[in-house]
């Protein structure tokens, strides 16, 4: 299979989505940055009650985007699923890229963007939560630019680049994690003290990255499945949708769980969090039934999961509804007052400011940016040539597949 057959089908869209995904950043860039420069902190809607907002949703949003597309590349690179390998390159690069603008955005909120540089690794802070989801986020991304690096010279399964594979699963295993604890461990916040965080934050990074996979791949080839090499076609019309479906399905019951408990446990930090603010929002309906349920129910008939369209539909769905739970989600932990006196506030207030919005678009931009830049630069839809023997059972593999 040459280069030329694996190219994207729609190339003519990557040039001007560079340049305005690149301008849009930039302009957000130089907004948010100088209203950091003149305003500080108070440039967001943020306070002693709620410290963290938007900016770290976005950040969370991404991240764990970034770890679950490392998952799905994982099931080809690790775990020796060999039918995903279609799919692995241009994972890979949005796992980079995603992680990247999130952790653009995280910079931007920090307020000093490049003390981070010298203050994180002088002050070693080992027993901070924090501390090592840095490092271990750090250490993906370089695992993953090694990773990358490596498939873009034609080795996929050399000892090398498997054991460089493996590492990077492991980090991203310690990263996601990680960021889970972050929430998971504060006992100060009922909303978010929950031990098995992590789990929900493994199964909606998958969701999050296959959903991305999917829309990012018919985006490349312009809906076209026609315009796909064989194996790509193969794998959008059997075994990733299929994957889809599944991880739904995970997701919807760990919610329903996640809803039941916090609604009917003896816990009334947690009650009043569910009761007063996430089901009194419609947005927070719109996200979870939305993006979640709706999708579910899309694909579960065979002939409409096979659909570009209905696929497509359910990747946007899923991608917005998620970004609504994650700012739900941090901004629910910080609603309910720490301190109490004589008399008891109502749920605090927040609403996020246009400058937290702004750093939103540009991580947003960055991605489709960077994205764009990938796909005129490298060849996302390249695999590994097949060997002899598994050439002749491909037929067979790929019909089992999309049954």
């Amino acid at each position: 299979m040459t280069a030329q057959d694996n190219q994207s089908g729609n190339p003519a869209l990557f040039t001007p989505m560079l340049y305005v995904g690149a301008a849009i950043a930039i302009i957000a860039f130089v907004f948010s940055g100088f209203m950091l420069m003149t305003q500080g902190h108070a440039a967001f809607n943020m306070d002693a009650n709620v410290a963290w907002g938007l900016p770290i949703s976005t950040y969370v949003y991404f991240a764990l985007m970034s770890s679950g597309l490392t998952l799905l590349a994982a099931l080809a690179m690790v775990f020796g699923f060999k039918q995903y390998y279609p799919l692995v390159k241009r994972a890979i690069w949005l796992a980079i890229i995603t992680l990247v603008a999130g952790l653009a955005v995280l910079a931007m909120e920090i307020g000093h963007t490049f003390r981070m540089l010298w203050a994180i690794p002088l002050n070693l802070q080992v027993e901070s939560a924090m501390f090592w989801m840095g490092v271990f986020y750090l250490a993906d991304l370089i695992f993953l630019l090694w990773k990358f690096q490596r498939m873009e010279r034609g080795d996929w399964s050399s000892k090398l680049s498997r054991q460089v594979g493996i590492a990077g699963f492991i980090a991203v295993v310690l990263a996601a994690g990680t960021l889970a604890l972050v929430f998971g461990m504060m006992s100060m916040r009922p909303f978010w003290y929950d031990p098995t965080l992590p789990v929900w934050f493994y199964a909606t990074a998958a969701l999050t990255g296959v959903a991305g996979l999917v829309f990012f791949t018919y985006l490349s080839y312009g809906m076209n499945t026609e315009r796909m090499p064989k194996a790509l076609r193969m794998d959008m019309e059997g075994p990733l949708p299929r994957l889809f479906l599944i991880l739904l399905f995970i997701t919807l019951v760990m919610f329903l769980a996640r809803l039941t408990t916090g609604l009917y446990a003896n816990a009334t930090e947690v009650n009043v969090v569910w009761a007063d603010y996430l089901l009194a929002s419609g947005w927070f309906h719109l996200g979870v039934w939305g993006g979640i349920l709706l999708p579910f129910v899309l694909l579960l008939a065979r002939g409409l999961r096979q659909s570009p369209a209905i696929q497509m539909l359910a990747a946007v769905l899923v991608l917005v509804g998620m970004f609504i739970e994650r700012l739900y989600f941090v901004v629910g932990g910080q609603v309910v007052p720490l301190f109490k006196g004589t008399w008891e506030r109502d749920l605090v207030a927040y609403v996020p400011s246009p400058t937290e919005w702004v750093l939103t678009v540009m991580g947003i931009a960055l991605v489709f940016a960077l994205y764009a830049l990938g796909e005129r630069l490298f060849n996302l839809s390249d695999m590994p040539q097949a060997e002899p023997g598994e050439a002749e059972a491909e037929p067979e593999a790929t019909a089992e597949a999309r049954s």
